[in-house]
Formats: C-alpha cells, sequence, structure tokens
C-alpha cells in the first residue's frame, strides 16, 4: 500500500531530453523462456555486439538480481511475481534514462510478462528464446533439470512448474535451430531498428 505522504517528484529534463543525449531511445528487450534456453547467453553476447556500436547498454539477469536486490525472494508463485515486478520497475527506471536493457527472466507466466510491458510500455520488446524442455535438460550447465527430476528442487519451470509459451512474441529466437552468435545478431538488428531516434 502506497504512504499518502509520498509525491512523486518530476524533474525539469524529460526521457526525449534523456534519449537525444545518448542518440537513441531506450527500450526494455525481455527475454523469456526456460532454464537453460540461452536467454542469458544470449545477451551476454548481444550486450557485447551493442556496446561495441557505441550503445548505452546494460544487461540485467534474473539470477544476478537474486544474489542483491531480491535476494529475500524464494521461488513459490507469490514470490515470482514480486521478483518480475522488482526487475521490470529497474528496467523501466533504465528506460527512461535511455538505456537499452537486455532483461533475462524465466518469467513463466504470461501475467508475469505482461506485468513486465505494463510498466514499460511502448518501450517492451518480449523475445521468446526457444528450447524444449528435453534439450534443456540436454544442456543443463547448472544441473538444474537433474536436481528437480529427483525431486531436490521443487516449483522447478519446465518440470513441477509450469510455462506458458508466449502466444505472439516480439521475436522468437529458436536456438535449437540457430546458434547463440546468429541470435545475438538477429536480436541486435532488431533493437537497433526499435531504439533509433526517428
Amino acid at each position: 500500500m502506497k504512504n499518502e505522504h509520498i509525491t512523486f517528484h518530476r524533474g525539469k529534463v524529460s526521457r526525449n531530453d534523456r534519449f537525444s543525449v545518448l542518440g537513441q531511445k531506450g527500450v526494455a528487450v525481455w527475454m523469456t523462456g526456460l532454464s537453460a534456453s540461452g536467454k542469458s547467453t544470449i545477451a551476454v553476447e548481444t550486450e557485447k555486439i551493442l556496446i561495441g556500436m557505441g550503445k548505452a547498454v546494460y544487461r540485467i539477469d534474473g539470477d544476478n538480481l537474486r544474489h542483491g536486490l531480491n535476494s529475500d525472494l524464494g521461488f513459490s508463485e507469490k514470490d515470482r511475481f514480486e521478483n518480475i515486478r522488482r526487475a521490470a520497475e529497474v528496467c523501466a527506471l533504465f528506460v527512461d534514462a535511455g538505456l537499452i536493457v537486455l532483461a533475462s527472466f524465466i518469467s513463466p507466466l504470461a501475467s508475469m510478462r505482461s506485468l513486465a510491458r505494463e510498466k514499460t510500455g511502448d518501450s517492451f520488446i518480449e523475445v521468446y528464446v526457444k528450447a524444449d524442455v528435453e534439450t534443456c535438460c540436454k544442456r543443463d550447465p547448472k544441473g538444474l533439470y537433474k536436481k528437480a527430476r529427483a525431486g531436490e528442487i521443487p516449483d522447478f519451470t519446465g518440470v513441477t512448474a509450469p510455462y506458458e509459451v508466449p502466444p505472439s512474441p516480439d521475436l522468437v529466437l529458436d536456438t535449437e535451430r540457430y546458434s547463440i552468435e546468429d541470435c545475438a545478431r538477429i536480436l541486435a538488428d532488431k533493437i537497433l531498428q526499435f531504439s533509433a531516434l526517428k
């Protein structure tokens, strides 16, 4: 519940002023998909490409946020929603500052992704990083699927908790068909079009 004594303090610099200084529009690139689908790896490569082009970019990773800002949250549905809410608020601030934000979050439910989109409005690109459960199990770089199937990790997306595939994402990156490098180039091109000042 919001405190009635708190007032939002507006400045004298607009979002467009900040965009003009950076020579780009701020944009939240929300990457959703199963664990081990390739979200974080693609984000790392895309960040490198865009920084190399002189773009102002910041990468926000779900696991990284759970080391700090979201370290108090677990993996219940309630905590997952709060995890996404906080991440989306951070993304919205970065977008307002004019940055390209690469956000990698499983965000398994459509309602979670709708919440994230709501925070940034028309500055949001939903990217579905596609790989089926069996492919992700074979990759399993952290050994999480093995533990989940052994009953050691409850509420694990794709095994004991659902993942709702986005019905109409802005971009699909199929990591079963394309390399990480190819996916990163495709994503970078999409971002450059979306973040270009008119």
